[in-house]
């Protein structure tokens, strides 16, 4: 049996929810391995949308089991919404939704802080102000709370203590909020959202490898994407975690043996949401058009993303990180209508051409993209379900992206529904 990393390849929002359920029929379990309430996912099925934060979206197949790994930091809330929203949907989750016992909580003052020093930064960063970033920092500094901390409410309130000393003084000197901190009274929140969740808890590292043992298949399911990992990406701009396939290792405790294939899913153009660098970023005008065609708006936000033309640049440095054996690229459609296509194929930075992704900041500031033109197919490509039946001009780009990129092709999406996929 199969297990399968997904991992977005560029800046998030690569459509990684539709690659996903178009995928986990074939899985026995869909697992989520890093990030938090700050990744939206989006799926439509039947002409019905489903978004996600926390739930991977493979729970829309009744027979798949989901699992949110010890890399995931948990908003108690969010869960709680989600999982009555499916209720909601008729989608039966019990025996279905496990939850590692060894999750970070999101506590009530880090979505505070997260708010208030967003608004202290000169350079703002463009969180989405869930918490996460604060969350991951108190698990780094080894003063997180964790799921199983959530039992006992009397041992819970004393890491709680432990947890805000730093904090009070943050707030009353530094960002001048006056939050009270009231250790019962969360302490008591915490508990019961707890006793609503705990019939999901699992200790996911022998769940997932018993797992495994009984021959059942994963389907790791990739949260934002490479270029916004904290060690990869384009820093101080990116997330608080690992979305690359080493966080996919560490979220989870399956061994890097264990798994077959690793696959990418890229955008056939660019998006970014938040601040940061943005080599292919277009003008307002071409992004504003594109924006409306593919609908490009943040799940989680609703901000509108930025929209680029494909880099590759970025995604080899993407492909070269993660080692990606499968290719899937989306919103292959939303480019129909495009006379001429371009595609980065290098970064001219004081004068001279390279093709490696900078590591400093400022060397994004001085970039000119190198862009190689590709004649537009201008037909519509969302009824083809063969390879061979796309345009000649559509081949030619998504061949010379292949060859480039040095991973093949799998998946080709034309569309948002789960049965408007190519498998190539």
């Amino acid at each position: 049996m199969s297990n399968d990393i997904l991992i977005g390849g560029q800046w998030g929002d690569e459509g990684k929810a539709k690659i996903i359920d178009f995928l986990a029929k074939d899985y026995d379990i869909v697992l989520r391995t890093a990030g938090g309430a700050n990744a939206g996912h989006s799926v439509v099925v039947d002409n019905q949308k489903f978004v996600f934060h926390l739930i991977p979206s493979g729970i829309l197949y009744p027979d798949v089991t989901v699992v949110l790994g010890n890399g995931v930091v948990l908003d108690l809330d969010e869960i709680l919404s989600e999982i009555k929203y499916l209720k909601e949907k008729s989608i039966t989750i019990t025996g279905r939704l496990k939850i590692s016992s060894s999750c970070h909580i999101v506590l009530p003052f880090h979505k505070i802080i997260d708010r208030e020093r967003e608004k202290k930064k000169k350079d703002k960063i463009g969180t989405t102000q869930r918490g996460i970033g604060p969350a991951y920092s108190d698990k780094i500094t080894r003063i997180g709370v964790r799921l199983c901390d959530l039992e006992d409410k009397e041992k819970l309130a004393v890491k709680l203590q432990e947890n805000i000393k730093e904090k009070k003084v943050l707030f009353d000197k530094y960002y001048m909020c006056d939050y009270k901190f009231n250790i019962i009274e969360i302490a008591d929140e915490l508990h019961e959202k707890y006793l609503q969740v705990k019939d999901y808890i699992v200790n996911n590292v022998y769940y997932l490898n018993n797992s495994i043992k009984e021959n059942k298949s994963i389907l790791f399911e990739g949260a934002q994407g490479h270029s916004l990992d904290i060690d990869f990406g384009t820093y101080p701009f990116v997330t608080s975690s690992n979305p690359t396939v080493g966080g996919a290792i560490t979220g989870s405790g399956i061994s890097v043996k264990k798994i077959n294939r690793v696959i990418g899913i890229f955008k056939a153009y660019l998006t970014r949401v938040g601040e940061g660098p943005f080599p292919t970023k277009m003008s307002p005008e071409d992004a504003e058009i594109l924006r409306k065609v593919g609908c490009e708006y943040g799940a989680t936000t609703g901000r509108p993303r930025d929209c680029g033309w494909f880099d590759l640049v970025e995604a080899k440095y993407s492909c070269m990180v993660n080692g990606f054996t499968d290719l899937a690229i989306t919103k292959l459609d939303v480019l129909d209508k495009y006379k001429e296509i371009k595609i980065c194929t290098g970064y001219e930075i004081d004068g001279k051409v390279t093709n490696e992704f900078p590591v400093i900041h400022d060397d994004f500031q001085k970039i000119v993209p190198v862009y190689k033109s590709f004649d537009g197919w201008q037909s519509d490509i969302t009824k083809i379900r063969k390879y061979n039946d796309l345009p000649e001009n559509a081949k030619i780009f998504l061949e010379f992206v292949e060859k480039e990129m040095g991973s093949k092709i799998s998946y080709v999406s034309i569309g948002p529904d789960r049965t408007e996929t190519i498998i190539k």
